[in-house]
């Protein structure tokens, strides 16, 4: 069984920045893409950004040019460092990751439990 795990969430002003960590643990598994997504209140969850293996990124244009998403492929650790942040980025920030397990013999999609980002204005 993998798990995710996300931290970093928290209260920042707008302007500020925050980095949301996501870390994957299992045994015998291999990760092929991994994602952040977020749901605001009120409002669907959608991909923010997303990172293969390789290291290719895209970006909902929302955020383009202030969210940078990163990954330690030997940590199994994703990263999204969060720039000039703003109140409509308020939202809990979900990991999501393709990962194959040996267990299934097949990739699966895993999510973490959300970590809340408040920017307040």
């Amino acid at each position: 069984q993998v798990q995710l795990v996300e931290s970093g969430g928290g209260l920042v002003q707008a302007g500020g920045s925050l980095r949301l960590s996501c870390v994957a643990s299992g045994r015998s598994f291999s990760i092929n893409a991994m994602d952040w997504y977020r749901q605001g209140p009120g409002k669907q969850r959608e991909l923010v950004a997303t990172i293969t293996r390789r290291g290719s990124t895209n970006y909902a244009d929302s955020v383009k040019g202030r969210f940078t998403i990163s990954s330690d492929n030997a940590k199994n650790t994703a990263y999204l460092q969060m720039n000039s942040l703003k109140p409509e980025d308020t939202a809990v920030y979900y990991c999501n990751a393709d990962i194959w397990t040996l267990t299934r013999g097949r990739s699966t999609d895993y999510w973490g439990q959300g970590t809340q980002v408040t920017v307040s204005s």
